[in-house]
């Protein structure tokens, strides 16, 4: 029996926008009825290309119908620009939590949220399916298991088939599986921080170069995970002013997050004299 929060249980047995928005902007189809679990999104922006509708379509457990709910409460409101910075961990964090056996669902619902917002732009998504399959009973492939790997942090084959589903039937693909997850945790336990001792002092393009790559990869992950951003807004010489996000922005805590770490991850990965200020609206 899973241990549900009250709020999936709530978006399971009540799930808002159920159904299919008239004459959509965007459409979002992931998943299929044969591998368990199918989604289809739709969204209509208003005069300001916000998203004024979003409906969702999903067979799946209490998870997904929960997982897809919550996605569509969480883009209503919000540009293209900030929609598609939703990841799975802040769908699981709206709902409060979801069993670590179920968070393929989420996974799920960014990408139908991806999807949509692609159709919406005529573009082609690069979509896992471009990959090369490597769990036949899901569907599943390297890239959407190295990207899942990467964006969640995992560790484990347990860890990638909770979020992916991959390894979940036959078990025959836990080999390549297990050759993914040690390939990229080898390629993250390398060092990747700039010579910060080598005593060359680096240029303006360095510097922000390095900048703009430690928030993307040690820092906006953890902030993401607590419901939070941040945003990069101008570099001055040693002085990066940024601005944060989401529940950062009411937090209380707020400059402690700054200064313990953000300010202190920059120091370790691009320069000890890094100070970081916060720009506010």
């Amino acid at each position: 029996m899973w241990e549900y929060s009250d709020k999936v249980k709530a978006y399971f047995e009540n799930p808002p926008n159920v159904g299919e928005v008239e004459n959509p902007d965007g459409i979002g189809e992931v998943g299929s009825l044969a591998c368990g679990d199918a989604l289809r999104l739709t969204f209509k922006l208003d005069e300001q290309k916000r998203i004024k509708e979003a409906k969702f379509q999903t067979f799946g457990c209490a998870s997904a119908i929960a997982s897809s709910a919550a996605l569509t409460e969480l883009i209503i409101g919000k540009t293209l620009e900030e929609a598609e910075k939703i990841t799975n961990k802040d769908i699981a964090a709206y709902l409060g939590g979801l069993p670590k056996e179920k968070m393929h669902c989420s996974v799920l619902g960014e990408q139908a949220l991806a999807a949509a917002i692609a159709h919406y732009r005529g573009q082609t998504l690069p979509k896992a399916q471009e990959g090369e399959i490597v769990c036949e009973c899901f569907g599943v492939t390297d890239k959407e298991i190295e990207r899942v790997i990467r964006q969640n942090r995992l560790k484990t084959r347990e860890e990638v088939t909770n979020y992916t589903k991959a390894g979940g039937g036959c078990e025959s693909c836990h080999g390549k599986i297990e050759e993914i997850l040690k390939r990229i945790l080898n390629e993250e336990a390398r060092p990747s921080g700039p010579p910060v001792a080598s005593g060359r002092p680096l240029t303006n393009i360095q510097k922000m170069k390095l900048i703009e790559e430690t928030l993307e990869r040690e820092i906006r992950p953890a902030l993401k995970a607590d419901g939070g951003d941040i945003d990069l807004i101008d570099i001055e010489g040693n002085r990066v002013l940024v601005a944060l996000r989401g529940s950062c922005s009411s937090c209380r805590a707020a400059e402690v997050t700054l200064k313990d770490y953000v300010e202190t991850k920059l120091r370790e990965f691009v320069s000890p004299e890094i100070t970081v200020e916060e720009v506010k609206p």
